[in-house]
């Protein structure tokens, strides 16, 4: 399978960025969105033992709060991987960073804000399976969400997830939003922090 290619960017900022709730985060020359805040997304209820998997990490802003709370996460990006890996280091976060996205299985070409990169892909139940489980799953993957098949979510206690409409994604899957609807307590936040074409809003669910 071919591996991701290389960020696009001529290299990391030579001074971070510092949030509010001091992570440092390197940023690169390159004009995708790297994303640093993300007030969209609701866990403060991650446990200690909490097995957290980030389903399209960016360059860190979840997965190095979620690290926060639980020892146990697993980030998944294709485009900004090495951003990432940079930002992980920078804060001795203990996150585990797998380079491909959620998926069929099969190489596809993955397109933020205009660059493009082959990448692996995987089913989110194989993702699970290499992250070693899953009780808190955040998923912002520009419409991939709906790839996902609905058993995959067995035992995950905590969804965070973006949902996508055409034309960012294929159409909504009405199999994973009944399989939802029946398992957990969910709202649709329709009011995200950003509001661009094609995001439906923010799924926040709890297994009932």
């Amino acid at each position: 399978m071919n591996k991701p290619k290389a960020d696009l960017f001529t290299g990391f900022s030579a001074q971070p960025i510092v949030t509010r709730d001091e992570i440092q985060f390197r940023v690169s020359d390159a004009p995708y969105r790297q994303i640093t805040e993300v007030p969209e997304y609701l866990f403060g209820d991650i446990r200690p033992d909490d097995l957290v998997l980030d389903i399209g990490a960016n360059i860190g802003a979840f997965c190095m709060r979620a690290a926060r709370l639980s020892p146990h996460v697993t980030a998944v990006e294709p485009v900004t991987a090495d951003l990432l890996e940079e930002n992980v280091r920078l804060n001795h976060a203990d996150v585990r960073i797998i380079r491909g996205a959620l998926g069929t299985g099969k190489p596809k070409e993955i397109s933020w804000d205009g660059y493009r990169i082959l990448s692996p892909t995987h089913t989110l139940g194989n993702l699970i399976g290499m992250a070693g489980g899953c009780d808190f799953l955040k998923c912002d993957c520009e419409g991939a969400e709906w790839l996902i098949h609905p058993r995959d979510l067995d035992g995950i206690r905590r969804i965070e997830m973006e949902l996508h409409l055409p034309p960012i994604s294929v159409p909504p899957s009405p199999a994973l939003l009944d399989y939802i609807g029946d398992r957990y307590t969910f709202s649709i936040d329709r009011s995200p922090v950003y509001s661009p074409l094609g995001v439906m809003g923010i799924l926040h669910a709890t297994l009932k």
